[in-house]
């Protein structure tokens, strides 16, 4: 516009040509600043120097304008026009150029010096010293450029590194310190990425897996055996997985796969690759670890809507695999669903249970199978909802241990037994089984002895029964516990022996002073040999080691008499009698003083002749 108003009041046909000219390359780089960065966006460079030469080009034309302006006879406020506009457009292209200095620089030279050296040419000491104030300022506005160019780089420099470090912050809290994986917080990004961005003809599938027995590495190894174990699974799980994937260390021993699928079939041919390379054997300095692993699989939109469902759908699957003997793969199902909600409200009413006096303890029989006296009561638990009416102890027992809802429930049974025990005949014990979480909570040992006192129980009239999955941690607090009570008088036994690793080395640590073979032995102990042999040869050893040794689940006379035949010394089953309430327990105890056991044997024959098997089971 300035150009085009000195052309009009100049008349001078140069002027005019070269505003025509600028009028030109004005529209020339509006055009290009509009579309060229659409028709090849990728190439910055090429934009670059197109913006280069059309600046250079609008520069040199204005520079050459307002040096005829200087050189030719016209009106002062023309040639003011002129030149000012020059002037301004030199300055101010410093500053809007300054992140690249050459293009400033150049563009503010090809404007000025045309006119610096016709001012300088002029006659009039005026105009030279116009060429002179302009040279002056040219090199003061390459400084400014200059210096300016620094401090944006310095602020751009400054700006990336900021990033870089926000961006390795936002990294590692988004990872696993260990692994290298995501962790929870990065999980539950990466779903809501993918929530948004899985195509509507394929699932988000979610892997969720668990190593099995993944504490005995850490217990028996050590921990750095047990972190390089892990480093090594997580390497495995990201080389499997898809392309695109979520791998997530979920805490602990717990991993989760997050990627999408088209099939059924890909999701498990990706589920059973997964499994086999986890299986593979790990070698960690002279160590061979076999890694095993259960796994959860759970799909969207199969099995949830969103992130919260999709991981509780994975959780149920994963603890249903674990369930069913571990190193499994098993796919959601709705029914877990219920069943979640049945273990739900038996946990909220299980922890009300104690307070409404809903649960009872029961007493079971352990008789000597040399001459038919009781020797003992087990006590069991059993629970009378007023609603669901009777529950099987399978039923809340695991769901107890699960929510450690069964330490309070363990020190109760312990508590209420003793004080029924306290009027039985002195030569008659109470067994107790305990937890591994009830042996392993704080003041376990003190919560007993408290006990026995309050119910002025003798210490060695209490026996408490273990498994061998209590000993599997080596726990000092176990040994701790069992040291502790055993010095007390407090009596032991092994029980359920056989189901678990029946390593001989428990019952030469621990004051075991029984052995309770499991029913899976005695229940076909008459009519297999193999059962047969194993029971006598427990029986053996238990007996050189000084041990009492109690055949469980016996249900038959043939039964009984297998048992007592392969040494077994007390038998604990249906056919003695089933659990009942104290009272009934002491009937038992003041009808078996009165009989006479001289008898017992013979009347065992007798039952036997008189009744079927079914009706003595039934009368038992």
């Amino acid at each position: 516009m300035a150009c085009t108003i000195g052309a009009m009041e100049s008349g001078n046909p140069a002027i005019s040509l070269g505003a025509t000219a600028l009028a030109v390359v004005t529209v020339l780089r509006i055009a290009a600043a509009l579309a060229l960065p659409r028709l090849i966006p990728t190439a910055d460079r090429l934009l670059e120097v197109i913006y280069q030469l059309g600046g250079f080009a609008y520069a040199a034309i204005t520079g050459l304008i307002a040096a005829m302006a200087v050189g030719t006879p016209m009106a002062g406020p023309v040639r003011m026009l002129m030149v000012g506009n020059a002037i301004a457009y030199a300055a101010g292209i410093g500053a809007r150029n300054a992140a690249r200095p050459a293009i400033a620089i150049g563009q503010a030279y090809l404007t000025l010096v045309p006119v610096i050296l016709i001012a300088i040419w002029q006659p009039d000491l005026a105009s030279r010293a116009l060429g002179i104030a302009l040279l002056m300022m040219i090199l003061v506005s390459t400084s400014i450029t200059l210096n300016l160019s620094r401090v944006l780089r310095g602020s751009i420099a400054s700006a990336q590194t900021s990033q870089r470090l926000a961006e390795k912050m936002q990294h590692l809290a988004r990872s696993d310190s260990l692994t290298g994986l995501l962790n929870r917080a990065g999980l539950n990004r990466h779903l809501v990425e993918q929530l948004v961005a899985v195509l509507p003809s394929r699932k988000l599938v979610l892997l969720w897996l668990d190593l099995d027995r993944f504490k005995e590495i850490n217990d028996t190894l050590g921990h750095h055996i047990g972190d390089r174990c892990l480093v090594e699974v997580a390497g495995r799980l990201r080389r499997m997985a898809p392309a695109g994937a979520g791998v997530a260390r979920f805490g602990g021993d717990e991993f989760i796969v997050v990627f999408a699928a088209e099939s059924d079939t890909q999701i498990a041919a990706m589920a059973e690759a997964i499994l086999a390379e986890i299986h593979r054997a790990i070698r960690i300095e002279d160590n061979r670890l076999e890694i095993t692993c259960s796994i959860g699989i759970a799909t969207l939109p199969d099995h949830g809507a969103d992130s919260e469902s999709l991981l509780q759908a994975a959780d149920l699957a994963l603890h249903q695999a674990k369930q069913a003997g571990r190193g499994r793969i098993v796919h959601f199902e709705q029914a877990m669903t219920h069943h979640l909600v049945s273990r739900k409200e038996i946990e909220a009413d299980l922890r009300l249970a104690l307070q409404r006096d809903e649960l009872s303890v029961f007493f079971q029989p352990v008789i000597d199978l040399t001459n038919g006296r009781i020797r003992a009561f087990e006590a069991l638990v059993r629970w009378f909802h007023p609603e669901k009416g009777a529950l099987r102890p399978d039923e809340f027992i695991p769901i107890a241990e699960e929510t450690g809802a069964i330490i309070t429930l363990g020190n109760w049974i312990t508590a209420k037994a003793a004080r029924v025990a306290a009027d039985w005949p002195d030569d008659v014990i109470l067994a107790v089984n305990l937890s591994p979480l009830q042996i392993r909570a704080p003041g376990a040992a003190l919560a007993i002895m408290s006990a026995l006192r309050e119910a002025k129980l003798a210490p060695h009239r209490l026996e408490l029964e273990i498994t061998e999955t209590v000993l599997l941690d080596h726990s000092p607090a176990t040994a701790a516990f069992i040291a502790e009570l055993s010095a007390a008088g407090v009596r032991f036994a092994l029980d359920d022996f056989g189901t678990g690793y029946s390593s001989l080395a428990y019952l030469a640590k621990y004051p075991f002073g029984k052995i309770k073979i499991d029913r899976s032995f005695v229940s076909n102990i008459a009519t297999c040999q193999t059962d047969l042999a194993i029971v006598r040869a427990v029986s053996t050893m238990g007996h050189a080691l000084g041990m009492t040794i109690v055949a469980e689940g016996l249900e038959t006379l043939e039964q009984v008499k297998a048992a007592r035949d392969a040494g077994c010394t007390q038998g604990q089953g249906w056919y003695f009698s089933r659990a009942v309430p104290d009272y009934m327990a002491s009937m038992l105890l003041a009808q078996e003083r009165r009989r006479h056991s001289s008898t017992w044997l013979a009347s065992l024959h007798q039952e036997q002749e008189e009744t079927n098997p079914a009706a003595a089971r039934k009368q038992a």
